[in-house]
């Protein structure tokens, strides 16, 4: 018979933990309930020590962040108007028009149905709700402010898409005149320029040097395509897999944060996106390590999530995390000054709150004048190419024309 760990609750101080035995996760939840105690938390004891992972949760799937933004603000508003939450999740789940989202959030409002805690029954599905958003809800469980919280959640991942969408449409424009630019190059050289060889080859004369280049390279790359393009798959696989691992994602991250120009831009965005998630965890009434811990996830680059974890680490032993971080030759003074003051002054929210807005102001700066020169830079680049292939395809004409006169 599986074994069960549990937590759970008679009133505010009497919390008991232990583990019981049960035919299932539904008869381990009313066991507790039979000891006169409210389960907050139950999960399958396995030899590997991490809870079983239900049929449910595995086939949870994908879920758009829209459809997550949308469910937080319609049950914060249902809550404000005093609907219990049991009545919310119903009214919501038959307005939602994804059938796997919908599952999910039948199966949240049965399991709060059998005791569990919302933030518990959010937990079941990891990949749809976040460490960061399970914690916000757990804190407004605590402090009777749900509805608050949910509006807070939802205002921030709204903004973090926002943010991440500007990206995406700056660079729709780059891209695309970057395909169209190489599928030109390559149907020139593949089909314009063959049939201008015989041409230049029935001439009987000495082809100029960039004539010859081109040439060359026309017939590699009709001749070699097949073995080409499967060196480059090759190649770009290996660097996939390689940034994978976790000496590979060390470098990458190494590398981005010393890449000419984008590193700063990198590292700024990095430390936006990690002050306004401390902020808001901080906001939310969570303790200061338990948010540090929280943010970090929210870190795609390794080397700053190591930094941050060192000085988390160095807060968790009596010290001061801001200073820890100007320790670092990674953090720039302008934040780990700012925090050392929100430290001492006990305003650190206000702290964190003036660091992320003045580095998302000047990374959406930065992002703006980047690709305003980077569109003229490719239109440059691609004219190039062009013209040094129409120049060398003219060159022999030219001086056809010479020899004539």
């Amino acid at each position: 018979m599986p074994i069960y760990k549990y937590r759970a609750k008679k009133g505010p101080e009497d919390i008991k933990e232990g583990e019981l035995e049960a035919q299932s996760e539904h008869d381990a939840i009313e066991k507790i309930h039979q000891m006169g105690y409210l389960p907050i938390r139950v999960k399958e004891f396995t030899d590997s020590g991490q809870g079983a992972v239900s049929s449910k949760r595995t086939r949870s799937g994908k879920v758009k962040f829209k459809d997550v933004a949308i469910f937080s603000r319609q049950l914060a508003s249902l809550l404000k108007s005093g609907v219990p939450i049991l009545d919310a999740l119903d009214i919501i789940s038959e307005q939602i028009e994804s059938s796997n989202f919908k599952s999910i959030i039948v199966d949240i409002h049965n399991s709060i149905k059998e005791g569990l805690e919302f933030s518990a029954a959010l937990n079941k599905y990891p990949r749809v709700f976040s460490n960061l958003y399970i914690a916000i809800v757990r804190t407004g469980e605590d402090t009777g402010s749900l509805d608050a919280s949910l509006l807070r959640v939802a205002d921030y991942r709204t903004k973090q898409e926002e943010v991440l969408s500007r990206f995406r449409m700056a660079l729709v424009y780059p891209v695309l005149m970057g395909i169209v630019g190489v599928a030109t190059v390559i149907f020139m050289l593949v089909f314009v320029m063959p049939r201008l060889t015989g041409i230049f080859s029935s001439m009987g004369q000495n082809l100029p040097l960039p004539t010859q280049l081109l040439i060359a390279i026309s017939e590699g790359l009709r001749r070699w395509w097949f073995w080409i393009v499967i060196i480059l798959t090759a190649f770009v696989l290996t660097v996939a897999r390689f940034v994978k691992t976790k000496s590979g994602k060390a470098h990458m991250s190494l590398i981005q944060l010393h890449f000419p120009v984008f590193g700063k831009f990198i590292l700024k965005a990095e430390l936006a996106r990690f002050s306004r998630t401390l902020e808001l965890l901080l906001k939310s009434g969570i303790d200061a390590l338990s948010a540090i811990h929280v943010s970090i996830p929210v870190l795609d680059n390794e080397v700053l999530k190591g930094v941050i974890d060192k000085s988390c680490k160095e807060l968790e032993h009596g010290g001061s995390f801001g200073r820890s971080l100007k320790s670092s030759k990674l953090i720039p003074a302008f934040m780990s000054n700012l925090i050392i003051v929100g430290e001492e002054s006990g305003r650190l929210q206000e702290s964190l709150a003036e660091v992320a807005t003045s580095y998302e102001r000047d990374t959406e700066e930065q992002m703006r004048v980047m690709f305003s020169l980077l569109e003229p830079l490719m239109i440059l680049v691609i004219g190039l190419i062009v013209g040094f292939i129409v120049v060398a395809m003219l060159l022999p004409v030219f001086e056809i024309n010479v020899m004539a006169r």
